[in-house]
């Protein structure tokens, strides 16, 4: 396992291809017909006010159906305890792909989702007998480094972003797993090895492009920033996570960076736990900014990640000397290009488990050393060695809101605090019931309960089904409210719902 990553890596699979394809309209018995090319499209449903809608849809794009040889590939999540069986998967080649879908789906009133990276933790970026519209192919990127500012497509994963800013010294903040797409990671906060430097990766969006719902059953093309649309700019920074609209572009103020230095410790077995996280939990959310780092405790080792912007190898190692100190760690430092040394530290999904369950908390006061025995008693009864409590520092550039706020409410935190459970291995057959499943279910469940005493609130980029007051544990009461706001006027209509999405105020 890689002592760079805490999550398990899914290679890139969503299917090439170009060209419109026609996608028809209803049959007889009312569901979208998807088999037969040449039926004409039906036309929209009158509106009952008699407004006129817009003319019928096509679906545009790389289109795949049920009985397409990629189908299989295509509709698999990276969590394979999710499998749904989608009635089309549109992969859009272009903003107008994404308009047809919308409307598409609005006129023949069926269910959607959107997906970027296929990290949904929840599986809630797929559906059964609904349509996914799928933006990973939207790969554009356009860089002016005068004015550090990056405008890309909302098909970037992290990998490629870290990559293609790293080429000319540049970069904003990320989290550390390659293949999560860069949008849905940004849009729901974003957090990372340089969050510290930097802000959480939300902070550094200046505007986005978005498809939204317009009139009766229609969608149009929105840009969002601080000049126009500065309320959803807003939403868009910590709670997008297909709420509002599809969000095809997002353009960054990035930042200069010419060399990193990366320290990898790893200490054998839990006897250093206490010493380890009390001096991390000191001495890392109180440092210098450039200072960020991640720590992974598994059943039998615990990896020490620390990143530091513009820094030597002995300037880190000197920063983490109070957590290097405990015990005999092995410790390794490279000092390069950004880009070289995320891109050396990612790791293939074949070699990694199939299902994971996550819960999120933030701490926001020093964990005594009741809560650390904690960690420490659920580690060693872990049920497997893939799962992991994994913490990320915050403080630094985290404290401060950029310029128009955003919906991310956890800022006063100390860390950012993840139980994982990993497990089973990638199949071609997803939903085959593996037989640990509810025994990593539970563990994760009772460990989440166990901290409860010791931290506050939730990520939304981490959710849980099954957790009580969702809605102000991701964002607050207030913000909440405010978001409801938003929702009522970008989308009445609740178009983009899911188990938790954020419902609309009442008009």
């Amino acid at each position: 396992m890689s002592d760079f990553s805490r999550r398990y890596l899914l290679r890139a699979s969503a299917a090439a291809g170009v060209g419109a394809v026609v996608v028809p309209g209803l049959t007889a018995a009312g569901a979208p017909d998807i088999a037969a090319a040449s039926t004409p499209g039906l036309m929209a449903a009158s509106d009952p006010s008699g407004r006129p809608g817009c003319p019928p849809a096509k679906l545009t794009g790389h289109i795949v159906r049920p009985g397409d040889a990629s189908y299989t590939d295509d509709r698999i999540g990276y969590d394979q305890l999710f499998s749904h069986y989608p009635l089309v998967i549109v992969f859009a080649q272009e903003t107008q792909d994404v308009v047809n879908a919308l409307t598409w789906a609005r006129q023949h009133n069926v269910a959607l989702r959107v997906r970027s990276g296929r990290h949904a933790l929840e599986g809630w970026s797929n559906v059964d007998n609904g349509i996914v519209i799928d933006v990973s192919q939207l790969k554009s990127v356009q860089i002016d480094t005068d004015a550090r500012i990056a405008t890309v497509g909302a098909g970037l994963t992290q990998l490629e972003a870290v990559t293609t800013l790293a080429k000319q010294n540049l970069a904003v903040t990320t989290g550390s797993e390659g293949s999560v797409g860069l949008v849905g990671a940004t849009v729901g906060g974003g957090l990372g090895p340089l969050n510290r430097w930097l802000g959480m990766a939300c902070d550094s969006l200046i505007g986005t492009e978005v498809v939204v719902p317009s009139g009766h059953d229609c969608a149009e093309v929105i840009r969002a920033d601080l000049n126009d649309h500065s309320d959803l700019l807003w939403a868009l920074r910590g709670a997008g996570n297909g709420n509002f609209g599809i969000v095809t572009q997002l353009t960054y103020k990035v930042h200069s960076l010419k060399r990193i230095a990366y320290v990898q410790a790893t200490w054998d077995g839990l006897g250093d736990l206490h010493g380890i996280f009390d001096a991390w939990q000191r001495t890392v959310p109180f440092a210098d900014n450039r200072l960020g780092s991640e720590v992974e405790i598994h059943k039998s080792q615990i990896l020490l990640s620390g990143w530091l912007a513009e820094g030597s190898a002995a300037e880190a190692k000197e920063m983490l000397a109070p957590i290097l100190s405990v015990g005999t760690p092995d410790v390794k430092v490279q000092v390069g290009n950004w880009g070289d040394i995320y891109a050396g530290s990612q790791v293939p999904r074949a070699q990694e488990p199939a299902n994971v369950k996550f819960f999120s908390e933030f701490a926001k006061q020093l964990f005594p050393k009741k809560a650390i025995d904690v960690i420490g008693d659920f580690m060693r009864n872990a049920p497997t060695e893939d799962s992991n409590y994994f913490v990320d520092a915050f403080g630094g550039a985290i404290k401060r809101e950029p310029r128009g706020g955003t919906a991310f409410v956890h800022r006063d935190a100390i860390f950012y605090g993840e139980i994982g459970a990993a497990w089973g291995t990638p199949s071609t057959t997803p939903g085959v019931c593996d037989p640990l499943t509810s025994t990593c279910q539970a563990w994760t469940a009772e460990f989440s309960q166990a901290m409860r005493p010791y931290v506050d609130g939730a990520y939304v980029n981490v959710p849980n089904v099954g957790m009580q007051e969702w809605e102000t544990a991701y964002w607050g009461r207030h913000n909440f409210e405010r978001l409801r706001k938003i929702k009522a006027k970008y989308d009445p209509c609740n178009v983009f719902q899911y188990e938790q999405s954020i419902p609309p105020a009442s008009l």
